[in-house]
């Protein structure tokens, strides 16, 4: 899990899988530029403002990330990412799903297209899934559709850079208990408690152990993704829960 003199690049560093992520890059010796809408809470060594749905913002960072990294990128972890609500369909709000789409899918395009020119040969583009992304799910149809898309541009970009010495990962995670249902309810406590009720959720740092996983293999190797979930999780829609003792 050696990554010394290597550079990385984080969206969404500032909580969860990004900060967790983040911190073992670091540890594992990599410098490590962090871009967060919440820049306070972000703990990288290179910490910048960053909005992936502003495109001056993605820009912005883009330039001073690269520059304060020393001109090159090896590792870009495009981790930014939401849901907004539980409902069906035609109870949807179009805010929510222009936000969602945005941060998940246009977001995760314009970084990777603004970073691409500075990653350098052996370089890693690593992208945040979910297995939502892999089976549907009752009343998520915004996030579902963005974590589709999200998978499917994983690919398209494996073969845009078919022959060209950098390596694409998606990383398809079930339930990781951190924010992430905190801001799907926006900011309900108590339904995002609910969440991870009844059995052992995922942590950030189970995630970012199957993010290093794949950073570290050898060059010529390509792993194309990896699912991740609790044992209590089939799919998205499939969670066996304990009963409770009460």
């Amino acid at each position: 899990m050696n990554l010394a003199g290597r550079t990385a690049i984080v969206t969404g560093a500032s909580s969860g899988i990004g900060a967790a992520t983040a911190r073992k890059l670091a540890e594992a010796g990599a410098r490590v530029a962090g871009g967060a809408r919440r820049v306070e809470r972000l703990e990288t060594e290179i910490a910048l403002p960053l909005d992936v749905t502003e495109p001056e913002s993605c820009a912005a960072f883009v330039a001073e990330a690269v520059e304060r990294l020393g001109g090159g990128v090896d590792i870009l972890f495009n981790n930014a990412g939401l849901a907004l609500g539980r409902v069906p369909i035609w109870e949807s709000a179009e805010e929510d799903e222009r936000t969602v789409i945005e941060t998940n899918v246009s977001g995760l395009l314009r970084m990777t297209r603004l970073c691409l020119p500075h990653i350098r040969d052996g370089g890693h583009i690593v992208n945040m899934g979910s297995v939502a992304g892999r089976q549907a799910y009752p009343s998520g149809a915004s996030y579902i559709a963005a974590k589709f898309a999200e998978r499917g541009f994983t690919y398209a970009l494996r073969e845009d850079l078919l022959g060209r010495p950098i390596r694409v990962t998606t990383v398809d995670a079930g339930l990781v208990e951190s924010e992430f249902s905190l801001v799907r309810f926006k900011g309900d406590a108590e339904q995002a408690k609910a969440v991870y009720a009844g059995l052992d959720p995922l942590t950030p740092d189970e995630v970012a152990d199957c993010v290093l996983f794949v950073l570290t293999r050898p060059l010529h190797v390509n792993i194309d993704e990896i699912v991740i979930k609790a044992l209590a999780q089939s799919s998205g829609a499939r969670i066996v829960r304990r009963e409770d003792p009460a």
